[in-house]
């Protein structure tokens, strides 16, 4: 939720206020003497003072409108970006991918948030069953995001599927510095072609994917990870699987 300062905040409703002080007709604040400007305002502060109540249900009544609007403008930017968010041709696809609700997620390996997500959103799709699970490489957070992007992008052009699902497993639990020496453990310990798979790191190919994928982001103006698009709607940040699931239901029973 985008939050504003109190004095920005509290200006708007104290004008809503005076534009609702008269039940007959609207006061042109504009037209008023100075006495009456003088007037008015004691009269104003004086409600204010005996119903402070009053400044925090407009600042809530704000505030509510402006989250209802920045969903709305979200939806637009889903509407307009659908095929690149769910239909690249790149991106890594699991949980059903039959299913009738498409979870997207924008990750970066070394986003503490994002690690914490991961057991939630496979609880999601373990308990649901019917989620199509898209990921989206989005490394913001240094060299080390951008290592471990490129390493697990190359995993998937090499190897496929498969493989790419377990280095991106690996990488979410993996700390410290990501050196060759530790990449090449991960892929050897997979059972992978290493020479191959660090060869295609610093390929054209993983360049304009990631790249691709940031520009997406660019344009949904998502700025920190992790990010999600739900079916229709953006999640910013952290959210558990129960809430998640509750969001799902909500958008089967339209």
């Amino acid at each position: 939720m985008i939050r504003m300062s109190a004095p920005s905040l509290i200006i708007p409703a104290l004008t809503s206020l005076s534009l609702l002080a008269s039940p007959v007709q609207a006061i042109d604040l504009t037209s008023m003497s100075d006495a009456e400007r003088t007037a008015f305002r004691a009269e104003v502060r004086a409600y204010l003072l005996d119903n402070p109540e009053v400044i925090i249900e407009a600042v809530n009544l704000l505030e509510e409108r402006q989250a209802s609007a920045k969903a709305q403008d979200d939806m637009a930017l889903v509407a307009m970006n659908a095929d690149d968010l769910f239909d690249d041709g790149y991106s890594w696809v699991g949980g059903n991918p039959e299913g009738d609700i498409t979870l997207v997620e924008f990750l970066d390996y070394r986003c503490g948030y994002c690690r914490r997500a991961m057991p939630e959103v496979e609880k999601l799709i373990a308990a649901d069953g019917n989620i199509r699970l898209i990921v989206k490489e989005l490394p913001i957070l240094g060299e080390n995001s951008m290592i471990s992007s490129r390493f697990a992008v190359a995993t998937k052009q090499v190897a496929g599927a498969d493989a790419y699902k377990d280095v991106h497993d690996a990488l979410m639990a993996l700390g410290g510095d990501l050196t060759d020496v530790a990449l090449r453990r991960v892929a050897d310990g997979l059972g992978l072609d290493t020479d191959a798979i660090m060869a295609q790191m610093d390929s054209d190919a993983v360049t304009n994917e990631i790249a691709t994928t940031h520009a997406l982001a660019q344009r949904l103006q998502i700025s920190g990870t992790p990010s999600f698009v739900l079916h229709d709607e953006m999640l910013r940040g952290y959210l558990p699987a129960e809430q998640m699931a509750a969001i799902v239901a909500e958008k089967r029973k339209k």
